[in-house]
């Protein structure tokens, strides 16, 4: 079954605290997969993982690219998995797709916007109701994140 997690921004932004995850998934060798609802939101997120550190290069392309199915991370509005990703990101409260095609689902949100705060603790109740096993971690002061469930 689809690991879940759930990570809950309390002291940064998504900006700066996804490229790190993202990161660490291309390391790992994972494909990625990163959905929200808006496009001006993906195309912004794509034009800052270019610059967003000076030191590193994350290899990714948006889905209305022409090699979008072979990028390493993909940043979608659509619910398809154009890259074949391993690994999803749910962001800035976008519906996920079926979770089956994924071995894990990332269900980031702000913890300061209430419409996101309402769908992840929606989306919470309704892959618990189905028998998921979920965690839930949240960020400490210092921005790292500490599992609370």
């Amino acid at each position: 079954m689809t690991e879940v997690l759930f990570y809950h921004l309390t002291e940064s932004k998504l900006e700066d605290a996804l490229p790190p995850l993202l990161d660490k998934s291309v390391e790992r060798g994972w494909r990625v997969a990163v959905q929200m609802k808006e496009t001006a939101h993906r195309d912004a997120l794509d034009a800052h993982l270019w610059t967003f550190r000076e030191d590193s290069f994350l290899p990714h392309g948006t889905d209305e690219g022409e090699l979008a199915g072979n990028q390493p991370v993909l940043l979608t509005i659509n619910d398809d998995n154009i890259n074949g990703a391993t690994v999803r990101f749910i962001v800035a409260g976008a519906e996920p797709p079926p979770l089956d095609p994924y071995e894990r689902v990332v269900f980031m949100f702000d913890g300061y916007d209430q419409e996101q705060l309402d769908g992840a603790r929606a989306q919470w109740r309704k892959l618990k109701g189905e028998g998921h096993s979920l965690t839930y971690w949240q960020q400490t002061p210092e921005g790292r994140w500490e599992k609370k469930a």
